[in-house]
């Protein structure tokens, strides 16, 4: 019998040493999880965010970090997450980039599956079919499902910049926005999702702007939606809230107290923190982190919010003090219990 354990214990410790992170991440016990399991990283394509150039193709003609970062960024997805520390990315596409897999003929691995190697030491990975822009929808699900299924720590669908704004014919007119789906599209998404033999959630982008007509902030005027944004948000497993202008992240718990007001009981809300101020066009200030990011750890031991996003790659290499405050609070606080 003692030899037979003995000989045991060296193969059990090989299999839990072979066995993919990601295979032992999906059920986390949350009496045993910390702040880390709960940090994920917001990813675009290396350079997504450097101003469109014969030298940067897959670069941004709008959100572009140039002014402050001659040069842009050239930090990938998967760097981005392991320079930051954080064990969780969304993988969004934006300008169609990275390339769709029916356009790749004659590739031996697509661009998909390469991005998703490159991901597999994560825990869990939600990639995008709504993306940038609103760009996307179900005719980008069938790729992103049959990615699922080869990489199994892909874990969630993500809908970015899910309201659309609608053109204004007059200055004076109300802004207005419509869902980047309509809502019978949402629920056959969702239908497919749970054929793919393991579930997927689905995850939204909600702007602070998008949910709380009541901000005083109103360097961004309220978007309303039509039809809607409550009647879809039954649909939604994971609400993720944004605030794009950094002069309005004092007002960071009205808005969360909005958005709990209209969110499903059934429904998460995960905390988007941005390191770039898009609105502005500069660095997010470090007194503005430091606020947003220990409110986030407050809520998250609190239970009001069950993730937090850092947001993006791209704003990681090029010298932003708000990068390297994250990489700091992170490294400080990722280890904490949460205990809940």
């Amino acid at each position: 019998m003692r030899t037979k354990m003995t000989l045991h214990k060296p193969s059990l410790l090989l299999a839990l040493l072979l066995t993919p992170l990601a295979m032992l991440a999906q059920t986390p016990s949350t009496a045993s999880e910390t702040v880390r399991d709960r940090l994920w990283i917001f990813t675009v394509v290396e350079g997504g965010n450097n101003k469109k150039s014969p030298a940067s193709p897959n670069g941004n003609v709008k959100h572009y970090i140039d002014d402050f970062a001659p040069g842009g960024s050239r930090m990938t997805p998967a760097e981005g997450a392991f320079w930051l520390g954080v064990p969780n990315l969304l993988f969004i596409r934006s300008n169609s980039q990275p390339a769709s897999p029916e356009v790749e003929v004659g590739r031996k691995k697509t661009s998909y599956q390469q991005y998703a190697t490159s991901f597999q030491p994560l825990d869990r990975v939600v990639w995008s079919v709504v993306g940038g822009g609103g760009e996307g929808g179900m005719r980008e699900l069938p790729a992103t499902l049959s990615l699922a299924k080869e990489f199994p720590n892909i874990r969630g669908i993500f809908m970015d910049d899910f309201v659309r704004p609608i053109p204004r014919k007059k200055a004076t007119d109300a802004h207005t926005g419509r869902p980047a789906m309509p809502l019978a599209d949402l629920r056959r998404l969702r239908e497919q999702t749970k054929t793919n033999g393991r579930p997927l959630d689905v995850w939204v982008t909600l702007y602070t702007h998008e949910i709380n007509p009541e901000r005083k902030n109103k360097a961004i005027p309220y978007r309303s939606c039509e039809p809607p944004l409550a009647d879809f948000l039954g649909d939604f497993d994971v609400l993720t809230l944004w605030t794009w202008d950094s002069a309005e992240i004092p007002e960071l718990e009205a808005n969360l107290l909005a958005l709990e007001k209209i969110a499903p009981k059934k429904a998460r809300i995960a905390l988007g923190l941005y390191l770039w101020d898009f609105q502005n066009k500069k660095p997010v200030s470090v007194e503005m982190m430091k606020h947003q990011c220990d409110l986030g750890l407050k809520w998250l031991k609190e239970g009001r919010i069950s993730d937090m996003i850092f947001l993006a790659n791209t704003m990681l290499d090029v010298g932003m003090p708000s990068a390297d405050f994250s990489r700091q609070w992170i490294k400080e606080h990722g280890g904490e219990k949460l205990g809940r």
